[in-house]
């Protein structure tokens, strides 16, 4: 099946390319859901005036709870901890306290180079749209430092700023039904499933056409543990097989393909199943997912196990007059 690129497509790819050309420190994943799991990953692109980055400092906004920095070969970590301004839930307990500021130090990376770190963590469930920021100092050889930590006012573009702080748009809990589900701007219940070391969140499918016999599963898995995991499949009373696939282009043509191995989710990191990449397809189907029912679903793990989770049916984006309807309905498997 050939892909046709509609200027929303273009667009689209733009937008998430468009991190790369910029001369700040941004993450690279600037949107997320209240109350989820999130990887701040945060984009180093060039240097102090040409000068090596030896050391990067970012403070943590309340409201990222848990934080964890990821390790860096090459590069030697500090955490700073503080209490939280308030108090906040966790695997069911409250947690009043947590790194406040991370601190990557020890490593070199040269001025014409790029380079990411990155720190996993739980947003709260914020009950209104939330703006986060990261402020960032990059301190450089010679002594020269460059400060992203500029906030900008409600209201004002970031952009404007000399020296914008990394941000994080949280989408509001009690918006997220309302969602499409594509993306990074997931549509998803606000509900987090934990299950040994790993976190399930975002679940969700779409609403398909009448006579559909397969559909589209995507969630996003991060694990919180020490050690790899795999996603092995699942069941589900609404589909006869559950199978995870990968999207992926080539020449222009888009190819499908049932996974022969399980789903490596790597420790300290999130893995997102989308419809463009790792999903997971229910085979089969009893019946079309209808818009807002939920399908009851079985997944399982090598190491976590088996956990029982709703996936959520969205709207398909032809209902809610988005562009791409059909290419969410998987009538192509």
């Amino acid at each position: 099946m050939k892909t046709i690129f509609t200027p929303l497509c273009v667009a689209s790819l733009l937008l998430g390319t468009a991190g790369l050309a910029q001369a700040h420190v941004s993450l690279e994943t600037a949107q997320a859901n209240a109350g989820s799991g999130y990887k701040a990953v945060l984009k180093i692109p060039h240097g102090c005036e040409g000068a090596a980055t030896t050391q990067i400092n970012v403070k943590i906004p309340e409201g990222f709870i848990a934080a964890q920095p990821q390790m860096k070969a090459g590069w030697d970590i500090e955490t700073v901890k503080s209490d939280y301004q308030h108090s906040y839930k966790v695997h069911g307990k409250d947690v009043k306290n947590g790194v406040t500021e991370v601190i990557w130090k020890g490593g070199k990376l040269p001025g014409d180079f790029y380079d990411e770190f990155s720190v996993v963590g739980k947003l709260a469930a914020f009950d209104k749209d939330t703006t986060l920021s990261f402020p960032t100092i990059q301190t450089c050889e010679n002594g020269k430092t460059e400060n992203w930590t500029d906030i900008a006012a409600e209201g004002q573009n970031p952009h404007d700023l000399k020296n914008p702080a990394p941000q994080l748009l949280v989408a509001a809990a009690t918006k997220q039904a309302s969602h499409d589900g594509h993306g990074a701007h997931g549509g998803n219940s606000a509900e987090v499933v934990t299950a040994g070391d790993l976190e399930l969140s975002e679940a969700h499918s779409i609403a398909t056409i009448p006579n559909a016999r397969v559909a589209g599963g995507y969630i996003v898995i991060t694990n919180k543990g020490k050690e790899d995991d795999r996603l092995i499949g699942g069941t589900t009373d609404a589909a006869g097989k559950v199978e995870i696939h990968e999207m992926s282009m080539k020449d222009n043509v888009m190819k499908m393909r049932k996974l022969s191995e399980p789903l490596a989710i790597p420790a300290g990191q999130t893995v997102k199943l989308a419809p463009t990449g790792f999903h997971i397809m229910f085979m089969d189907l009893a019946k079309p997912f209808k818009e807002g029912e939920t399908v009851n679903v079985v997944l399982e793990f090598e190491k976590a196990g088996k956990v029982n989770l709703p996936f959520h049916v969205n709207p398909s984006k032809g209902s809610s007059g988005n562009a791409g309807g059909k290419a969410n309905d998987h009538s192509h498997h």
